[in-house]
Order: structure tokens, then sequence, then C-alpha cells
């Protein structure tokens, strides 16, 4: 397999693959792979995160506008 590093980090401790089997460098490009999907899954998560709390921020700016008929966005123009 070529894309499975010599060395594998695991648990603190180092594992020489170039010994290995072909099955426990497949499963090395797996987890590799899975490492991958789990930092962009990750990084997804933090930007509909992000999405979300402006979409909350503004409703309750709509809301305010809609109860006291003063529209906060423009209160903090810089015009």
């Amino acid at each position: 397999m070529a894309d499975a590093p010599q060395i594998l980090r695991l648990d603190g401790e180092y594992y020489d693959l170039s010994k290995a089997s072909d099955e426990a460098k497949t499963l090395v490009v797996r987890l590799h792979h899975l490492d991958r999907m789990f930092e962009e899954k990750s990084n997804l998560m933090a930007l509909l995160t992000k999405a979300k709390n402006a979409y909350i921020a503004d409703l309750k700016t709509e809301i305010i506008k809609n109860k006291t008929g003063v529209d906060l966005s423009t209160l903090f123009d810089e015009e």
C-alpha cells in the first residue's frame, strides 16, 4: 500500500509497518481515512454551528423589530 506510513504511532507506542501484513497495512490506510473524515466532519459541524448562531441572531433582531418597530441593525451602522 503506497498510502500506508512505515511507522505507526498508536497509544504512545511506535510500530514498524515495513514487516506488517497486507491486512494490517490496509487497516492503517482505513484508519487514516477515518481520521481525515472525522476532521472534515468536525469542521463542517463548526461551520454549521456558526451559521445556526447567525440565523438565531438575525431571528432575534427581526423579532425585536416586529415587536418594537426599532430596527437594531440601523442603530449600529457606521454611515
